[in-house]
């Protein structure tokens, strides 16, 4: 597992083939950036997005946002070379597609270590498919580069015949699942898009559903909703100041030998403190990401 404590509210997907996004993304506000050469990318234009990428990453200019590369699956005529041109680019991760099983992933990992990538180059991996959903402990635990899993709702909406409603509850068993996984292994978890961006208050509702599943951020596929997600996924300054009153008053209990702490009638407990020392170093990690 490597460093899995950074912000990581906003994770903008951006198409590899436009040189315009790829240097907007310089100025976003977002945590993180998926610089695409899968989905959004047309088949002929693969080598030029590439390429671009490549390009864009070794000019640098990002600041302190977390760079990713979405490759084509190995099973394409052009995973292979992303991944080859990714693993000396200079990226944070790369997203592999459809990971369905923990072989997918050592298959990934062996093509990277193929290619020189340097150990800090960690892989991410997108959970979109009914038979991703009932591997995703063993995807999730297969290699050390594994540091982050990424819902692909849309996909696996149509793979299930299901609706995608405002609720989810047809997905709720696929999201826990992947959740339970992250968490067992100790990696981060992010969620899926919210593909209407005329419903700015449809989308808040999916990012606070989301906070509050478990997941550490949201997947994003346009500018637009950047602010709202760094927002609900922050911690508030009413958690953050909850959080050091509970730990200093833990910490005082320890130094009297007090075994019981009450802090304005709610019993506190380590399991409250650890919660609570998290959300403060996620709220200091965002500052630092923000130059404050």
């Amino acid at each position: 597992m490597l460093n899995t404590l950074r912000p990581r509210r906003s994770v903008l997907y951006m198409p590899g083939s436009n040189a315009r996004a790829l240097e907007k993304g310089r100025t976003l506000p977002a945590d993180c950036l998926i610089l695409d050469l899968e989905d959004a990318v047309a088949p002929d234009a693969k080598e030029t997005a590439r390429g671009r990428i490549r390009d864009s990453l070794r000019d640098g200019g990002y600041g302190r946002r977390e760079l990713i590369v979405r490759v084509n699956g190995l099973d394409t005529a052009w995973g292979r070379d992303d991944i080859t041109a990714a693993a000396d680019s200079g990226a944070d991760a790369i997203l592999l597609p459809k990971v369905e099983s923990a072989d997918a992933v050592r298959q990934a990992v062996a093509a990277l270590d193929d290619s020189g990538a340097p150990e800090g180059l960690a892989l991410w991996c997108m959970m979109e498919t009914p038979r991703g959903m009932l591997h995703a402990e063993e995807i999730a635990s297969a290699s050390p580069r594994v540091e982050a899993l990424v819902m692909g709702t849309s996909d696996l909406a149509k793979d299930l015949q299901a609706a995608h409603t405002r609720e989810r509850l047809p997905m709720i068993t696929s999201l826990g699942l992947c959740l339970l996984a992250a968490r067992a292994a100790g990696i981060a978890i992010l969620d899926g898009v919210y593909l209407d961006l005329a419903d700015d208050e449809g989308f808040e509702y999916s990012c606070r559903q989301g906070k509050e599943l478990g997941f550490d951020g949201k997947t994003l596929i346009h500018p637009k909703t950047i602010e709202a997600a760094n927002r609900i996924f922050a911690p508030s300054e009413e958690e953050v100041a909850w959080s050091r009153t509970i730990i200093e008053a833990h910490a005082e209990a320890d130094r009297e030998g007090k075994g019981v702490v009450v802090v304005d009638g709610k019993l506190i407990e380590n399991l409250h403190v650890e919660g609570a020392r998290r959300l403060v170093a996620m709220a200091q990690a965002i500052e630092k990401a923000a130059g404050k």
